[in-house]
């Protein structure tokens, strides 16, 4: 047979199992990417070959009987870096600053003889170019960028000051101390009590996430309680979450996130970097990061959101079962991000901005459809608007941009968009999103949209064309508010997002956006001379409501307004569940003149279509039958939810007993199923639940709990309680515990 006439089949594999694929003959080492990974460090390292009888002895020179590494949370190395309120029997410090360690030798050290050095080892294949192997020496001679030295001398006894290097790995490094003799090394074998954990520390000045208001320090790096803001902008609701970052187990829960994502130990001194990986590992859309997203209102098989009480079981949870949890919305990835930033030390806030643009890409457009009588066409309106969102500020020196673009930089674990084929959000520069400069990472241009996006009102013809009716600039990014550092009240940072309203700070930073692609509307269509206005409103779960609605005519003739009053329940995203009102007045208005058109709500007409955080949505838009213009007003409303009842009762000192009762009463003329009743306190009480099959209305549960505080100071005793038909019912009671 030629050549020609050959099969060009391709030849039949082998059988059997394929060959296992590994980075074998490309890298010299495994890839060291795992905290939890370990390398043995051999006791015995010899400089000489063995002899007729073996290795000589190197017992005979100077020997380590033991280590003490102060780490009890009471010695001065916990107490001045800030970490004794750590729930760990291991030594915590943070980079850039000194601590102190004692080591025990079998006589006195002489040094002009004796040569040792303390190792810190951190992950599978420590290299000193790396940082993943760091000697530290005792004689300044011998320094490397970790530094150390003898402060004093004591019989058999060195006490040794080590100061970490301030841009070091963030992480659990393994400790042993090396003796040089003429023979060999000879070392301490691993013990954990020697492990020490390194973290950032925004209290050294060479450190990138150095914060120097001492008031800030302390709320967003050591305050364990924190407030989250949601609701409506004109009637904001806050809710206390407990972050719990020093609780047993959330340290190393934290760095398990990080070994998770297989974030090489090398970028782990980066904030920028463990803060973007954080990001995208918070939640479980494309890595099975920690929390699971569900915003249907079916939580069967997990916790609904609205449930949890603080961060501690949900961290913990994930370490042990190495498995995401159910369920999240955007405070409670908030919340639980925030715990992971302070954990490690760096500073951190939670952020809600009320009227929220979302999913927009950048484009700063937010679009309502009305037909050509000005009715809303909620088949073609696509977008929404969140009545908040909630997100994170880490504070932290940006040496990636220009000098003035560090501080606080926005992060989002809320799974939205994806960023680098990630979903993940941030860092981004607050100042540069003020000033609109879009061309620095990371997804600045995303935030900016969220907070300066415009509502535009188009008119779609019978053709299809769309013509700009309306545009309402003010609308979205109305309110950016976090908690008051030191107090318990809100503070509002809108002004550190963007220039006022109209001012020509403000126009000349959406010019500069639009440079970077942030495209917005450029349609001026004339204001009506109508106006509508909805009033404020406070509203319980179950209360009839009358809504007023105000036309205000200010021109000099008679207008008359066919209006469109809808009223729908949404979701606290802005999609909407179901419309449950509808009314179409034709009102005349006067020359200079103002009509109120009462709408009267009965609560049977939305309790039965209520989803979880009872949001309600009056929507009002109308022609102008004279001049053909469209007016629009819109107004959530926030319902109001019962209030549980927290008393604690008992002496209020660290380890006495106390008793803590929740009280609720079903008010509502039907049986509330499947209660979750959730209670703890920073300090003081561990996560704890209970569940409840039925409760009959006008009945009533109760739930009581012993604990005892752990330590002196002012905490808090949260609880909620949680079932299909009634969401985001919480209660607190504050405590002064003694010492």
């Amino acid at each position: 047979m030629s050549d020609s006439t050959r099969s060009s089949a391709p030849p039949i594999p082998p059988s059997g199992p394929r060959p296992k694929t590994t980075s074998r003959g490309r890298t010299a080492a495994p890839a060291a990417n795992s905290n939890s990974d370990t390398s043995d460090i051999p006791e015995y390292e010899y400089f000489v070959a063995p002899g007729p009888r073996g290795y000589p002895p190197l017992s005979e020179y100077l020997d380590i009987y033991s280590v003490d590494m102060k780490h009890r949370p009471e010695d001065k190395n916990r107490v001045r870096h800030n970490t004794h309120l750590f729930n760990l029997d291991s030594l915590v410090v943070r980079r850039g600053q000194e601590f102190e360690i004692t080591i025990a030798f079998n006589r006195p050290y002489k040094p002009s003889e004796d040569k040792f050095a303390v190792e810190f080892v951190i992950g599978s294949s420590p290299q000193f170019s790396k940082g993943t192997y760091m000697p530290v020496f005792p004689t300044k001679e011998r320094q490397t960028s970790w530094k150390g030295h003898v402060t004093d001398t004591s019989e058999n006894t060195v006490t040794m000051s080590i100061t970490p290097d301030p841009g070091c790995i963030v992480g659990k490094y393994h400790m042993y101390v090396a003796v040089v003799t003429p023979y060999g090394i000879r070392r301490t074998k691993r013990e954990k009590s020697r492990d020490l954990y390194v973290l950032f520390n925004p209290w050294t000045a060479d450190d990138e996430v150095f914060l120097s208001d001492e008031t800030e320090r302390q709320e967003c790096v050591m305050n364990e309680m924190g407030i989250i803001y949601h609701g409506s902008y004109d009637d904001i609701a806050e809710r206390t979450w407990n972050f719990g970052q020093f609780n047993f187990g959330i340290l190393d829960a934290c760095l398990y996130i990080l070994d998770r994502s297989e974030m090489p130990i090398a970028n782990r001194g980066d904030a920028v970097k463990v803060v973007r990986q954080a990001s995208a590992m918070l939640n479980s859309r494309d890595d099975d990061g920690v929390l699971v997203g569900n915003w249907s209102g079916d939580y069967t098989y997990g916790v609904a959101p609205t449930s949890w009480t603080g961060s501690t079981d949900i961290l913990l949870s994930y370490a042990n079962s190495r498995s995401p949890v159910c369920y999240a919305q955007c405070w409670v990835y908030a919340a639980v991000f925030n715990t992971f930033l302070r954990c490690l030390g760096i500073p951190a806030r939670v952020v809600t901005n009320f009227f929220s643009a979302h999913d927009n890409n950048g484009n700063l457009k937010t679009d309502i459809i009305l037909d050509e009588n000005g009715r809303i066409d909620r088949g073609r309106t696509k977008d929404s608007i969140w009545n908040y969102h909630c997100w994170n500020e880490c504070f932290m020196a940006r040496k990636d941009l220009p000098p003035g673009f560090g501080g606080w930089q926005v992060v989002d674990a809320t799974p939205q968009e994806t960023s680098d084929g990630m979903y993940r959000c941030g860092p981004a520069s607050v100042n540069a999103i003020k000033h609109g400069q879009m061309c620095y990472p990371y997804d600045a241009p995303f935030v900016f949209a969220e907070v300066n996006s415009d509502v535009i009102f188009y008119m779609r013809g019978k053709d299809g064309t769309m013509e700009p009716v309306n545009v309402n600039r003010t609308h979205v990014g109305r309110g950016i508010f976090t908690k008051e550092p030191g107090e318990l009240s809100r503070k509002e940072i809108t002004d550190q997002y963007k220039f006022a309203e109209g001012s020509t700070e403000e126009r000349t930073v959406l010019e500069k956006a639009e440079e970077f692609g942030c495209k917005r509307e450029k349609s001026e269509p004339p204001p009506a001379d109508v106006d509508l206005v909805l009033p404020a409103v406070e509203l319980t779960v179950g209360q009839d409501l009358e809504l007023s609605v105000e036309f205000v005519n200010r021109s000099q003739q008679r207008r008359t307004v066919e209006a469109y009053v809808s009223g729908s329940v949404v979701y606290y995203t802005g999609v909407t569940s179901s419309e449950f009102l509808f009314r179409t007045p034709s009102v005349t208005i006067g020359p200079n003149d103002s009509v109120k058109e009462p709408v009267d709500v009965e609560a049977r007409s939305y309790m039965k279509h209520l989803v979880e955080q009872a949001n309600l949505n009056f929507m009002v838009t109308g022609k102008v039958k004279e001049t053909g213009q469209i007016v629009t007003a819109m107004k959530v409303v926030t319902l109001h939810n019962p209030k549980l009842i927290v008393e604690v009762s008992g002496v209020a000192k660290v380890n006495e007993d106390m008793l803590a009762t929740v009280q609720f009463t079903n008010p509502f003329t039907f049986n509330l199923e499947g209660i979750y009743l959730r209670m703890e306190g920073p300090g003081a009480m561990l996560p704890r639940f209970r569940y409840y099959s039925l409760l009959t209305p006008n009945s009533s549960v109760v739930l009581s709990e012993r604990f005892s505080p752990q330590r002196a100071g002012t905490t808090r005793i949260i609880a909620s309680l949680d079932c299909p038909a009634l969401r985001q019912v919480y209660g607190e009671e504050s405590i002064d515990v003694e010492p």
